[in-house]
């Protein structure tokens, strides 16, 4: 196998061309902002790939981070290599952590599918093959962070709490009310401002820019139903939300659309801890419950946020576990 630095249009069409974690075009890549991508070739075919990032990467106390992602291998062989080069490469960049996978920051595709359990996949949920976790633990990896879903049956059960914060938010001026699909591009903007201030001290968090939230999200609206998309604003404002959306892999499969998926529910620092996650999750529930729902997934929790014990508040069961990586390499600042 011989290291390609990619560096002609051709290689970096024959980059994208090898499977991965998502669909890779060669725009994508150019705006990823990677600082370097690296591929196996064997002369007949591609056997790994990954993309590093070590210009603008998050923040770990004690660490300057490098990142690999954009990660494919076809063989336990080709991921050894290629993982060695990623290491030894960022570690001649100055970074002393090596972060993986994870296609730049967490706005975008990070994390293995560590533990599959026997719920068939839900819509938006990542996936990948069964040995990709092993070719990281394999080089040296060890868990960094783990996340999880949940699968909660029964959307009849009604949370006591629910009622008493109602009143409180009323009394605070504020207003639940359910997405405004034909102001769809203006209502992701007022989301987006919720999650700048929710999710900036997040793990691992970097800032994501208005415009790439706007790409991501706009793709999502021929599967929204905007009675599951709630935002709470106190006198005009934003100040929590949370996106639910039907589990249409269960339709594809020819199932019954029984289930929805909780994809993200976040509340202004403002008003963390006061029990507006809570407010809004039981009133989605209640909607989802009217609809016809009996299943809700609480997709993609990091072990240690709150949306986590909302879950567990909720009956919510794990279902599947996730894992991001990490290995401290030698960096030579």
């Amino acid at each position: 196998m011989k290291a390609l630095h990619i560096e002609t249009v051709e290689e970096q069409e024959r980059f994208c061309a090898l499977a991965g974690l998502s669909v890779l075009t060669s725009e994508m890549l150019d705006r990823s902002r990677a600082d370097t991508h690296w591929m196996l070739d064997s002369g007949d075919s591609v056997r790994a790939r990954c993309s590093l990032w070590w210009s603008d990467t998050p923040h770990v106390p004690g660490h300057r981070v490098g990142i690999i992602g954009h990660y494919a291998a076809c063989d336990a062989e080709a991921a050894t290599c290629l993982l060695q080069l990623a290491c030894k490469e960022l570690a001649r960049q100055g970074c002393t952590l090596a972060v993986g996978p994870m296609d730049g920051n967490t706005n975008q595709r990070y994390g293995l599918l560590t533990q599959r359990g026997t719920e068939p996949l839900f819509f938006l949920e990542p996936d990948n093959p069964d040995d990709w976790p092993d070719h990281f633990t394999s080089s040296g990896f060890a868990p960094l962070a783990n996340y999880y879903s949940a699968l909660q049956v029964g959307l009849d059960r009604e949370d006591p709490r629910v009622p008493t914060l109602a009143k409180w938010f009323d009394k605070e001026g504020g207003v639940i009310r359910s997405l405004d699909a034909a102001h769809f591009e203006d209502e992701l903007r007022r989301i987006y401002h919720v999650v700048v201030a929710s999710f900036r001290d997040n793990f691992l968090a970097s800032p994501i820019a208005e415009a790439d939230f706007l790409d991501q999200n706009r793709l999502l609206r021929p599967y929204v139903r905007p009675e599951l998309v709630l935002l709470a604003e106190c006198e005009g404002e934003p100040v929590g939300f949370v996106f639910v959306i039907p589990d249409w892999l269960q339709a594809q499969r020819g199932a019954a659309l029984d289930t929805i998926v909780v994809k993200t529910l976040a509340v202004h620092p403002a008003y963390a801890g006061k029990g507006l996650g809570t407010l809004l999750a039981g009133r989605v529930r209640e909607i989802a419950h009217n609809l016809g729902y009996t299943r809700a997934i609480h997709a993609f929790m990091h072990e240690r946020n709150i949306s986590r014990r909302i879950s567990q508040a909720n009956g919510g069961r794990i279902i599947r576990r996730y894992t991001l990586y990490s290995k401290t390499v030698e960096g030579r600042a």
